[in-house]
């Protein structure tokens, strides 16, 4: 038996592991532990996004705080409203017209603090 699961196919070994998965979820009615843990998740993901642009901002602030008082809000800015964006969209979901505004916000303010840091590190 040993030998034949080492000699299986991998995406196939994969396929059947993830049916059996969600076999035993199914016979063990565990649906509303399985949306708790997704939902958990979430949030845990969200807060590992934030941790990391938190340390990201850290390392350069004092870089930051050099730029001009504009400079400073508009890329503060940017970051506090794609961390809303993430908030919501962690805690909604989206779909249709919502996801199109997520995707959209997104590169907006993720453009918007590209120009600032390529303006205020332009030496010309």
């Amino acid at each position: 038996m040993r030998k034949f699961v080492a000699n299986m196919n991998p995406t196939l070994r994969g396929l059947l592991l993830i049916a059996l998965v969600a076999a035993v979820i199914v016979a063990l009615s565990l649906e509303e532990s399985v949306l708790a843990i997704s939902m958990l998740l979430r949030i845990a993901f969200f807060l590992a996004i934030a941790f990391f642009v938190y340390l990201l901002w850290r390392e350069r602030r004092s870089d930051i705080s050099t730029w001009p008082t504009r400079a400073q809000w508009v890329f503060y800015g940017a970051a506090g409203v794609i961390l809303a964006d993430l908030a919501v969209f962690f805690t909604d979901g989206a779909s249709g017209r919502d996801a199109l505004a997520f995707i959209l916000v997104l590169a907006l303010c993720g453009y918007s603090m590209f120009r600032t840091w390529r303006d205020q590190h332009t030496y010309s």
